[in-house]
């Protein structure tokens, strides 16, 4: 019987598919040119004349390069190394080369420094705008840097501290070298407040602090105690919170005694966050460490406040950056992909979610650019009153609103890429993760919320600076009007005003921001915005536009690869 040779050599047999369907990673992209609603707000607010270098640094930021330190820095997580080999203490946070890229792209850049070396007419817009541009990129490495820029004013409280630290701290230089800060020319700064037993109560902190010799404002003190969260502790100083004899009061401590020896400083261990993994946070212990005064004794509170104000900015740009990034990607997939027959850009239910997650995008920018320009304006040599007031009102309420949205924003986002949004190759997954940490960092959404109350009840000349300022919108719309109405009347109402605080945060905020958006932006933007989120309708979920909103409009601002 003839049977036929079957012939198995298939040279085709190790292939499965090719790649179809399948959108761009969104790399190689200049992501200043591509925000529309940034480059308006940087010529709005008195920045023009730093457009080249925010389009040089979006071409940074954009890069494929830049894009994919973000990535390693997060793999790589650091590593704490309590001592040498030969059994000497150190505590060394060793970070993946990646990070210490990041670190000097932001201090070259003078994330850290300009508005304090170059101030004028809008210093701090433009340094805002630089600082969203590369939050986009990774936010972990962004702590030590805001800290460092947060903490000149608190420096500056003592003269003979400024003398010493802040040359080094206003370098546009990065010196991760673990040696003492007298071998250095360019220097970082930390921050130590939070304690077991007190979190966001500081007043209940034990750490003591004893006078070395007179005491006083640049005295030497002695310090012991724990501090429960400690951010980024391979910094050169850390600004440190202490019982004197005289109260409360703030210190800056060294990695380093002045004589090159290690101050007893001493690293515990770091923290294992689910989020912003890249920065080292750590628990360290006081055993008799050198510590410095800073500003008065038994005034603490009121020094470290100087920082914490504008660490609160910072914690409203990283959370705007980091919706900006999330919508960015969400579209740009969008864009690349095709379900049942059409782009995914191109569906109406789609185009509804990505719209109104861009709506989100506006109203944070427009309200963290407007305290940009009144940081600018309350620090200048004439002192604009107005401003300062708003900035009493808009750090806290901007922090709590903007911070509290970009979870929910980034969660849309990633459900717009359906299954690689979960993956930790794409950089949703992290957006995620990272995007509840400052909501809770410099002080939780019901801290934020307390301290409106106080701005209030201390001066309620700042209710007046808000509503002059929302004010300027008047007539423009019926819905923000009415809305403006219900916040003055909730507000003489001082029946339960602590159970009603959230609430209150978030009709200021929501009011500002129409009025800001109304002031500065195409009107069909800002329509869209006041519908949608100053209705009756109460609690809603993005996708739920009203017909009629400015949907084209929204995604052409939304595409990171349009310059309008």
């Amino acid at each position: 019987m003839k049977t036929d040779t079957i012939d198995f050599t298939v040279d085709h047999l190790a292939e499965t598919h090719e790649v179809l369907n399948q959108s761009r990673p969104l790399v190689d992209y200049n992501s200043y040119l591509g925000d529309s609603a940034l480059r308006e707000g940087v010529v709005r607010y008195g920045a023009a004349w730093a457009v080249d270098a925010l389009t040089d640094h979006g071409d940074r930021c954009g890069s494929a390069e830049v894009i994919h330190w973000g990535f390693l820095a997060n793999e790589n997580r650091p590593q704490f190394h309590s001592h040498d080999r030969q059994g000497y203490r150190v505590d060394e946070v060793r970070y993946h080369d990646a990070y210490h890229r990041l670190m000097h792209l932001g201090l070259q850049s003078g994330l850290h420094s300009d508005p304090w070396t170059r101030p004028g007419e809008g210093a701090h817009v433009a340094r805002a705008a630089r600082y969203y541009l590369q939050a986009q990129v990774e936010s972990g490495h962004g702590c030590p840097l805001t800290m460092t820029f947060a903490a000149v004013p608190t420096l500056r409280l003592t003269p003979q501290i400024a003398d010493t630290w802040l040359a080094g701290v206003l370098a546009c230089d990065y010196q991760p070298d673990n040696i003492p800060y007298s071998q250095k020319s360019a220097l970082t700064i930390g921050m130590g407040m939070t304690e077991k037993q007190g979190g966001s109560d500081v007043r209940a902190n034990t750490t003591r602090a004893r006078a070395l010799g007179s005491g006083g404002p640049g005295g030497d003190y002695e310090l012991v105690g724990h501090k429960w969260f400690t951010s980024a502790p391979m910094c050169d100083a850390f600004l440190v919170l202490a019982q004197a004899e005289g109260g409360l009061s703030c210190f800056l401590v060294p990695r380093w005694r002045p004589d090159g020896s290690k101050n007893p400083m001493q690293v515990q261990r770091l923290k294992n966050k689910m989020g912003n993994v890249a920065n080292a946070s750590s628990e360290i212990e006081l055993r008799g460490a050198l510590g410095w005064m800073v500003g008065d004794e038994g005034r603490g509170v009121p020094a470290i406040i100087e920082m914490v104000a504008m660490t609160r900015f910072d914690c409203m740009i990283g959370s705007a950056a980091g919706q900006r990034q999330a919508v960015a990607q969400a579209v740009n997939h969008a864009a690349g992909r095709e379900a049942f027959g059409r782009r995914l850009l191109d569906q109406p239910l789609m185009r509804n979610v990505l719209a109104d997650l861009q709506l989100e995008v506006e109203g944070s920018l427009a309200l963290m650019l407007r305290m940009g320009a009144a940081l600018d304006s309350s620090l200048s040599a004439a002192g604009n009153e107005h401003d300062r007031l708003l900035l009493r009102l808009g750090l806290p309420t901007g922090k709590y609103w903007i911070c509290k949205r970009t979870p929910t924003v980034t969660y849309e986002a990633m459900e717009c890429l359906g299954g690689n949004g979960v993956i930790e190759d794409f950089i949703l997954a992290r957006l995620y993760r990272d995007a509840p940490i400052n909501a809770i960092w410099e002080g939780s959404g019901n801290v934020q919320a307390l301290d409106m109350l106080r701005a209030l009840a201390r001066s309620p000349d700042v209710l007046d600076a808000w509503y002059a300022e929302i004010d300027a919108a008047r007539g423009q719309h019926v819905l923000l009007d009415s809305a403006v109405e219900r916040l003055k009347s909730a507000l003489r109402d001082t029946d339960a005003l602590e159970y009603r605080a959230r609430s209150l945060v978030d009709q200021l905020a929501l009011t500002m921001q129409s009025a800001l958006l109304l002031q500065t932006s195409t009107p069909d933007i800002a329509d869209a915005f006041i519908r949608s989120r100053l209705d009756s309708r109460g609690d809603r979920n993005f996708g739920t536009l009203p017909c009629n909103s400015a949907v084209d409009t929204l995604l052409r601002r939304a595409d990171p690869h349009i310059a309008d």
